[in-house]
């Protein structure tokens, strides 16, 4: 523990110099006054230190885990001996630049209700990056009874947080609702579709699909008899996500690969309550993170588990290597779901050809993010020639854009494009289309 002057201290000591020079000026033999004055404030300043409450107790109150992007709440409480406790309490916490931009969580703490000498504060940081955010020093200071000298400790912080991928869209009511009146999931049902697999006849309801008819039965029976199918389970879905530099770029606040992990979380909680087996796969230069084949929704937090360790990689990705070693991965036809985003046209070009091999034996779903900070761009009026030349730019790269989606819808492939909040939910509706149409 240590102290030092306050700001209040130094102007006081620093006004003994003119008051020394006017005595001198008046009456040389006067001139001690001063240094007697900045002498004077000195002891004080050391009394203030001295007398200063003393910290008998510090605890910092972190949760374990969190997610990216969402409110962390952090609480401190500190313990005071002595017979003068401080009127107020400031202090900085260091962090990993993960849960914070700069490093630094700020506090002020306020004396509590209770006659104890406990001070009580709390702090919010909000974690910018996936992984294990690490907790440093603390300092807390404070001021003795005469604001002269500022007491300080430092304590050093062991605690570490886990961020992991955001799943708020997974707990919000309208999917929960969405789950509570769907057919999938529940087993004690048939799930009823435009599968594949021939379930039973029905009478045929307005609204019904025509194709559904049939009219050998229905001559049979007299009336008109339509085809049920049995929606098909074990389906195999994988969510391939870039993980390269591209998709290291933030939106609105948060990495593109942050954005594309919360959505594949959330349609991967359908897929696993709707029977599939669900796996992530993430590559940049090489391959990187593949898991195993999971069904059941008891299985969901791995997958959360799993893609908080997906990392971020400022290199190039390599489509031909990471989508053919998929390829070999995979037994048996599956729905693939790439998260990806490219600027450079020679790696379009070779993603096409990657996902032109995919499409031989699986069905392959492109989901992009719409690049808003482009857009933005384009639609603002040019001031200067250098704007113009922005825009311009921009332009271009969302025409290259534009052209290698293309390409991709007339090789037969979808394509998602979308802002980031939007994309969790209309992958989802892809989903339940393909599930329903029996594609798989």
């Amino acid at each position: 523990m240590n102290f030092y002057p306050t700001g209040r201290a130094i102007w006081l000591i620093a006004l003994g110099a003119p008051i020394a020079v006017v005595f001198a000026a008046i009456m040389p033999s006067l001139w001690a006054i001063g240094a007697g004055w900045a002498l004077m404030l000195v002891l004080l300043l050391l009394l203030d230190g001295l007398v200063a409450g003393k910290v008998r107790d510090v605890r910092l109150a972190v949760v374990e885990t969190t997610e990216i992007g969402t409110p962390l709440l952090l609480g401190l409480e500190a313990d005071f001996s002595g017979k003068i406790a401080p009127r107020d309490v400031s202090g900085s916490l260091g962090v990993d630049e993960r849960l914070a931009d700069d490093g630094t969580v700020a506090f002020s703490l306020m004396r509590g209700s209770d006659d104890g000498g406990a001070f009580l504060g709390q702090a919010t940081t909000i974690p910018v990056r996936r992984g294990v955010g690490e907790i440093g020093k603390l300092w807390l200071r404070w001021k003795g009874p005469l604001g002269l000298a500022w007491r300080q400790i430092q304590k050093q912080s062991a605690q570490t947080v886990a961020i992991l991928p955001n799943i708020s869209a997974v707990r919000s009511p309208t999917i929960q609702m969405f789950l509570r009146d769907s057919l999938f999931g529940l087993l004690a049902r048939k799930m009823r579709g435009e599968g594949s697999e021939f379930e039973a006849l029905a009478e045929y309801q307005p609204g019904m699909d025509r194709r559904s008819i049939d009219w050998k039965g229905s001559a049979r029976h007299s009336k008109l008899l339509a085809k049920e199918y049995d929606t098909e389970r074990n389906n195999q879905i994988v969510f391939a996500l870039d993980c390269g530099a591209a998709m290291c770029e933030p939106v609105e606040g948060l990495p593109r690969i942050d954005r594309a992990v919360s959505a594949a979380l959330l349609t991967a909680y359908i897929t696993l309550k709707a029977g599939d087996r669900t796996s992530l796969f993430s590559f940049a230069a090489k391959p990187e993170l593949s898991t195993p084949f999971l069904s059941g929704s008891r299985n969901f937090f791995r997958l959360q588990q799993e893609a908080a360790t997906i990392d971020y990689r400022h290199q190039e990705s390599n489509y031909t290597l990471a989508l053919s070693s998929l390829q070999n991965r995979l037994q048996r036809r599956s729905l693939i779901v790439i998260f990806t985003d490219f600027t450079d046209p020679a790696a379009a070009d070779l993603m096409l050809d990657a996902a032109g091999r995919l499409i031989e034996k699986h069905l392959v779903l492109f989901v992009i993010l719409e690049d808003r900070e482009l857009t933005s761009i384009i639609e603002t009026a040019p001031e200067s020639a250098e704007d113009v030349a922005r825009a311009v730019t921009a332009q271009n790269l969302l025409d290259q854009k534009k052209l290698v989606l293309t390409r991709l819808r007339h090789m037969g492939i979808d394509v998602i494009e979308g802002a980031h909040q939007d994309i969790g939910t209309r992958l989802i509706n892809a989903y339940l289309k393909i599930k329903r149409r029996g594609a798989l």
